[in-house]
């Protein structure tokens, strides 16, 4: 977990990151690399952020909304029952578990996510 003091800000778009390649086996094109930080646990709820570079990838979601601080991305729910989604700056997305998405990211994609 990153180091936050309660009652202390934290300048989101300049916390640094550490990140890795996506998995091959989840990226469809590019080369994206991903990263996340836990901020801080609220009962068993997690806040953090999460950022990754242009590319195409596909995930397994977990239960979690989040808004989008930086970047722009397309989020197509690989259940057809479910419209694509174009977020970018300040667009609030909720996620389910077990739901299925490509990530289509244009410009690196920054967000602050609560998860339980």
């Amino acid at each position: 977990m990153t180091d936050i003091e309660p009652g202390r800000p934290v300048d989101l778009h300049a916390l640094a990151l550490e990140t890795e390649p996506v998995p091959a086996d989840m990226v469809e094109t590019g080369s994206p690399v991903a990263g996340a930080a836990a901020l801080a646990e609220i009962g068993e709820v997690e806040v953090g952020v999460w950022e990754m570079t242009p590319g195409v990838a596909t995930d397994i979601e977990a239960d979690e909304v989040f808004v989008v601080l930086s970047g722009r991305a397309t989020i197509e729910y690989l259940d057809p029952a479910l419209p694509t989604a174009e977020v970018g700056p300040g667009s609030l997305v909720w996620l389910t578990e077990g739901m299925s998405t490509r990530w289509t990211v244009t410009e690196t994609l920054r967000k602050v996510y609560i998860a339980g």
